[in-house]
């Protein structure tokens, strides 16, 4: 069967990652931090990274017999809406990361599913799947503004904080009312 052809990385791209100034010696180490812009699409339905939004990366590159071990967190801010009361959620999000990245034609390509191991495209890294994958798991599928939501009235569709404590919309049967005007006559 033959090899998925990547397309061609842009080193200019901002989650891509260069390692030509490390050494392809087990041990060398470099540490990378910068600001990147949040990739579209970052996130679940209700909760995501605002595309463009400040992603800080704080990141150490590792040079390993088979390739390259990223590791290091991933911070930015997440907007959504709380999935009880539709309230807007404004938070920050920070995940840790950690992907081994193989050179091209080591040992991993016979010993690894193309699916199990990034791949470096020379000395690139796509930091993007990584990033995806690392954020996405962490956000919640069902976000709350807090953990103690009440979220809306079924009825009326008002926030339960904003509703006095006796709030109802009982409804009674027309046939029985008649009855209901008995007990307030009792009491």
């Amino acid at each position: 069967m033959p090899k998925h052809s990547p397309s061609p990385l842009d080193p200019r791209s901002p989650l891509v990652l260069d390692t030509r100034d490390l050494p392809r010696r087990p041990g060398a180490l470099r540490t990378v931090q910068r600001v990147v812009p949040a990739p579209a699409d970052l996130g679940v339905e209700l909760i995501s990274v605002p595309e463009g939004a400040d992603l800080d990366l704080d990141l150490r590159l590792e040079s390993v017999s088979e390739g390259v071990l990223v590791s290091g967190t991933i911070s930015g801010p997440i907007k959504g809406e709380c999935s009880r009361c539709l309230r807007e959620i404004n938070d920050s999000v920070v995940v840790r990361i950690q992907e081994l990245y193989a050179y091209e034609n080591s040992t991993t390509d016979i010993t690894a599913d193309e699916d199990e191991v990034g791949r470096m495209q020379g000395d690139l890294i796509d930091l993007e799947p990584a990033l995806r994958d690392a954020v996405v798991l962490t956000l919640p599928t069902n976000p709350l503004c807090r953990e103690d939501c009440p979220g809306l009235c079924p009825e009326c569709g008002v926030h339960w904080d904003e509703l006095p404590a006796d709030h109802s919309h009982q409804q009674v049967d027309p046939r029985w009312a008649a009855l209901s005007q008995l007990t307030r006559k009792e009491e």
